[in-house]
């Protein structure tokens, strides 16, 4: 729940999809392991990440999912 009421606030503050991205350090190849020079590609993970939490595809939660969690819209 806590993170939706998040969401709805960052929104209401400005926030777009622009916005969530992840940290530099996670686009820095990795110097060693099996991950090596490998990066986080945001582009792929987060439309999967929206569609886990229940929300569309700019991000934003549904209106189903806000009501399954009593949020008032």
């Amino acid at each position: 729940r806590i993170w939706n009421l998040e969401k709805l606030f960052n929104m209401r503050e400005g926030f777009t999809k622009s916005d969530d991205a992840l940290p530099p350090r996670f686009s820095t190849p990795l110097p060693e392991g099996a991950s090596r020079n490998r990066v986080a590609q945001i582009d792929v993970m987060l439309p999967e990440y929206y569609s886990l939490r229940g929300w569309d595809k700019e991000g934003i939660p549904s209106s189903k999912l806000l009501k399954e969690l009593n949020i008032p819209q």
